[in-house]
């Protein structure tokens, strides 16, 4: 099994501002969902209510939510309430978020996949930092790609140079 982090970011490694994301990369939405399909997406409260009802559940995909919050339900998730609930026996699964939810799962994660938007934007949330611990896979392009919006975004892949502590 394979936990894995993926989100996209701006400069100052900003994720969200007031609950929504402060651009639009549809290149960067297509790679969400190529990567994610068929496995278990885990987020918490914040960004299952970030989604847009007609994508939620998100489809084609295990969707678990977690939350403090013992009596929140969401119709075609599970919700959970601690971190190892949230894992789904025997099946991949993607943190999605947030950021309290990230960095909940960081130090179990083995891979990242993290899209970095050349833009300047204000934020509320923010992505984890990558530590040393994480290295860049070898190969790949580090090159900027313009999106059809305009925005310059890349795309990179890091991996565990450690044991994730699950």
């Amino acid at each position: 099994m394979s936990i894995a982090l993926i989100w996209a970011q701006a400069h100052d490694r900003v994720i969200g501002h007031e609950g929504d994301i402060p651009w639009h990369v549809p290149e960067d939405q297509a790679n969400f969902r190529r990567l994610t399909k068929g496995s278990a997406v885990i987020m918490g409260r914040a960004t299952w209510d970030s989604l847009p009802e007609r994508f939620r559940p998100l489809p084609e995909r295990t969707n678990v939510v977690l939350t403090r919050n013992p009596h929140w339900s969401a119709e075609g998730a599970t919700v959970v309430h601690d971190v190892q609930q949230a894992l789904p026996a025997g099946q991949d699964a993607w943190v999605i978020g947030g950021g309290a939810i990230y960095e909940q799962f960081l130090p179990l994660a083995d891979r990242l996949v993290v899209t970095e938007v050349d833009l300047a934007v204000p934020g509320d949330t923010r992505a984890p930092e990558i530590t040393p611990e994480w290295a860049e896979e070898p190969g790949q392009s580090r090159e900027w790609l313009e999106s059809r919006t305009g925005t310059r975004y890349r795309i990179l892949n890091y991996v565990r140079h450690t044991s994730p502590l699950v």
